[in-house]
């Protein structure tokens, strides 16, 4: 039997922003753990990558959401990313993207876009989690 709170994150693979998502995620959502499920660029590949793709990512987060409970599932993105080069713009509309696929499976679960910027902070997206 799991016990504690979960969240999931699907997050970019960089070790970088592995701490500063799952410490915000923590601190603003009352998770006691944090599964990450991590990809270079994740936040592309979830907006724009294959369906067989995306379908990976949504197989491990039903894993989270269905074994652990996760009440919130995180798709970020980062400032840096050698898996997705691109300007912070084009990364946010990635994560509104993403997060638009992730509310598309019906988890019963909150969905937050997150930015992690040049400092290592994470920026929530104005109306994410609704």
């Amino acid at each position: 039997m799991t016990t504690g709170n979960f969240g999931t994150a699907i997050n970019c693979m960089d070790g970088r922003v592995q701490c500063p998502v799952k410490h915000w995620l923590k601190e603003n959502s009352g998770v006691d753990y944090v599964d990450m499920i991590t990809e270079p660029g994740a936040d592309k590949l979830m907006a724009e990558g294959s369906l067989s793709q995306r379908e990976a990512i949504r197989a491990k987060v039903m894993i989270s959401v269905s074994h652990h409970k996760s009440g919130v599932v995180a798709v970020v993105g980062h400032h840096d990313c050698a898996g997705n080069p691109v300007a912070k713009e084009e990364h946010l509309r990635h994560i509104r993207k993403a997060m638009d696929t992730v509310k598309s499976w019906n988890l019963g679960v909150r969905v937050l876009g997150l930015w992690v910027d040049d400092k290592w902070e994470v920026e929530p997206l104005a109306g994410s989690g609704d």
